[in-house]
């Protein structure tokens, strides 16, 4: 009886690991292979790999927080931005080569972290800060500007790229037209 138990459980666990995304880190290499534009890019749903924590002090007279939680530490109000692993974010735009603004919430354009490719980690698309010291980064969201402790450096965007190639995308560039 007991090993038909864990036969039904082994194949249950077989069936519903074949039904979830299989998460793969976006590298450069992925993104030049497959040419991808930035309206394809746009349509393809990006996961975090690590948790991401966003910490900045509050001013004196500031008004109530939206975004985040207020934490007092050391006697100092701290807002507080949380973006736990694997939570699901979208392209917004590309500023530039090998930049892309992904947001992972609702409400506005100005809530983004930048991504580039990190040539020390396999060319993973890492999330990028303004600045980065010995164990914190800047990093600027909804107009305003964080602090992040280095565990969020490590944080990568993941694809599913197994819903990708079951997505066919069907791009063309216009050759142009001249005058006869």
């Amino acid at each position: 009886m007991t090993h038909k138990i864990y036969l039904f459980f082994g194949l249950l666990m077989i069936v519903l690991s074949s039904c979830s995304p299989r998460l793969t880190p976006l590298t450069q290499r992925l993104y030049k292979e497959n040419g991808w534009s930035e309206r394809d890019l746009q349509s393809i749903q990006f996961y975090l790999s690590d948790d991401i924590v966003l910490t900045r002090a509050m001013k004196e007279g500031e008004s109530a927080i939206k975004d985040g939680k207020v934490k007092v530490v050391a006697g100092r109000e701290i807002e507080e931005v949380r973006f736990p692993k694997g939570t699901p974010g979208v392209l917004l735009f590309i500023p530039k080569t090998n930049r892309f603004a992904i947001s992972f919430e609702e409400g506005g354009d100005d809530k983004f972290l930048m991504f580039g490719p990190n040539q020390r980690y396999s060319g993973k698309y890492m999330m990028l800060a303004a600045d980065w010291e010995k164990n914190f980064g800047t990093v600027s969201y909804n107009d305003r500007v964080y602090r992040t402790d280095s565990e969020s450096a490590y944080a990568a965007l993941l694809i599913d790229l197994k819903a990708i190639r079951r997505t066919t995308i069907k791009s063309k560039t216009a050759k142009g037209r001249t005058v006869n």
